[in-house]
């Protein structure tokens, strides 16, 4: 179900760049991403194939690369708004996600209803990882803390460390904490970053 580094054709290219709201521009035919977007959810293993695209929309861009040297972004994202319909005449609204450098697909993520559905990790019918591992990976790197120093410095073994590090597991809330002083930052920022709730939240107490 992975759709990246995919060559996009120059008219896809064209309607994913056509930002009406934003600019001038007129002309384009947008018509060309409901195909797009079928082939893409066809190859997700997943995808229930009586539902299909039937409308895109203009994109609308969140990020936009720059040739500048020292520009922030290097790829483009935008999103498209559009319907889904099902072979019993079923109707929802969708949004598709999509990031590209040049004509090279990096990223295919899509809304269905209130569902979001988006490129897995791991093979079909295996438990995708917690993404608060590659985050704790990232973290420790950047302080220079292997698994041993971050399991000594949390008392735990350094299995536990192992797991919570490649997304086996949601850390309790007692091992943050412990992780938080470890990599010398708030509790506060570790908790929120994990999506658990600060202390007094957590308690039900209001706000200061």
């Amino acid at each position: 179900m992975d759709n990246v580094d995919r060559v996009l054709s120059p008219a896809v290219v064209e309607a994913l760049t056509f930002w009406p709201r934003l600019t001038q521009a007129t002309g384009v035919d947008v018509s060309v991403l409901v195909p797009f977007f079928n082939e893409l959810l066809g190859e997700w293993p997943f995808w229930d194939s009586r539902w299909r695209v039937t409308r895109a929309g203009h994109a609308y861009p969140y990020e936009i690369a720059k040739d500048e040297e020292r520009s922030v972004s290097r790829f483009t994202e935008v999103s498209v708004p559009g319907e889904v319909g099902h072979d019993d005449g079923r109707a929802l609204p969708w949004v598709a996600r999509v990031r590209f450098t040049g004509d090279r697909l990096v990223r295919f993520e899509a809304k269905v209803g209130a569902a979001v559905i988006g490129p897995a990790l791991t093979e079909p019918g295996r438990p995708e990882p917690n993404p608060f591992g590659a985050v704790l990976t990232r973290l420790m790197e950047a302080r220079g803390l292997t698994r041993h120093d971050m399991a000594v410095r949390c008392r735990r073994a350094q299995s536990t460390i192992v797991g919570v590090m490649r997304g086996a597991s949601n850390p309790h809330r007692i091992l943050l904490t412990e992780m938080a002083a470890a990599l010398e930052m708030p509790e506060a920022d570790l908790l929120a970053i994990a999506g658990q709730p600060d202390a007094e939240s957590a308690a039900g107490r209001p706000q200061s």
